[in-house]
């Protein structure tokens, strides 16, 4: 079983909810810093090659030596740490409370998401504790059909189910739940999805930070089906360890008499956007899978 297996299975799921309850914070940060450090330092594994990969890409090939090797060791701090909040608060709402902050925006999403007016389609970063911020704003009454990973393993079905009791829907991804997310739309509902997750069967390649990179267009087609606008949004981690939610502007689709470079043009929009976000906390960035495998080999030693 490889690392992202171990990683999202229902014992590594279980283990890191039976620990993070367990532990006061204190010892919650020392945990989530050793974890950190071992990873780290394994640079063989998958999971771990996959953020020095990424991380060196966001950098524009800068980070290298000791400063890659620090920006892959804070990430996996980083995230160790937002499991732990994650999982010491998942049954305490006025914790939650106190390590969110709303923006305007971002509550204005919500209510959107309830009066089922005019569609749309809220894209997400896997930044930071971003699964802490989708359950509160599910608690706070954001209504929104999810579509997911199209096959989940075990352990992501076990956290999509801890998504549902905040009120989320979730679907995994396929041809029906596309056609549902579609009729949702047009009723005017919210349809939320990810955008940073690579796919490597995908036929489309739009540039993410200057590279092409095999990612999920799904969210661009559905908005140009239905004629919604696309809001991307994402959590970031301030220096006081609240989390505060970025959003863009609403962001219309182009059209194009080519229907491929109709994709690209409109995927590579949304995508400079989450580049924004990455760029402002870059070692915040949750992605655990190389997004630009074929740049593997141009790495530094």
């Amino acid at each position: 079983m490889d690392s992202y297996r171990i990683i999202n299975s229902p014992l590594g799921v279980g283990l890191a909810l039976s620990l993070s309850r367990g532990l006061p914070p204190g010892p919650g940060r020392r945990l989530a810093r050793a974890v950190a450090h071992w990873l780290a330092s394994r640079q063989g594994l998958p999971i771990v090659r996959a953020v020095r990969l990424n991380q060196w890409v966001v950098s524009g090939g800068r980070l290298t030596g000791q400063a890659l090797d620090e920006a892959v060791y804070t990430t996996f701090q980083h995230t160790a740490q937002n499991i732990y909040t994650l999982y010491h608060n998942l049954n305490d709402h006025t914790g939650m409370e106190r390590l969110v902050e709303f923006s305007p925006q971002a509550e204005a999403l919500v209510r959107a998401s309830q009066a089922a007016g005019s569609g749309m389609i809220v894209v997400g970063v896997h930044m930071s504790n971003f699964d802490l911020v989708a359950r509160l704003a599910g608690r706070r009454g954001l209504r929104a059909l999810v579509l997911a990973l199209p096959q989940p393993g075990s352990g992501y079905r076990w956290q999509n189910r801890m998504r549902r009791e905040a009120g989320l829907e979730i679907l995994p991804a396929s041809l029906s739940a596309l056609r549902l997310a579609s009729r949702r739309l047009q009723a005017g509902e919210t349809v939320l999805t990810g955008i940073d997750r690579p796919l490597p069967y995908s036929k489309y390649r739009p540039r993410f930070f200057g590279r092409p990179a095999a990612l999920p267009v799904m969210h661009i087609n559905l908005a140009l089906q239905t004629g919604v606008p696309i809001v991307v949004a994402a959590a970031l981690m301030g220096p006081d360890s609240v989390y505060r939610i970025l959003t863009s502007d609403c962001i219309s689709m182009r059209r194009h008499p080519d229907r491929r470079r109709e994709i690209i043009q409109n995927a590579e929009t949304v995508l400079e956007i989450g580049e924004d976000f990455i760029r402002q906390a870059p070692t915040q960035w949750a992605m655990f899978y190389p997004v630009w495998p074929e740049a593997e080999a141009e790495l530094p030693g």
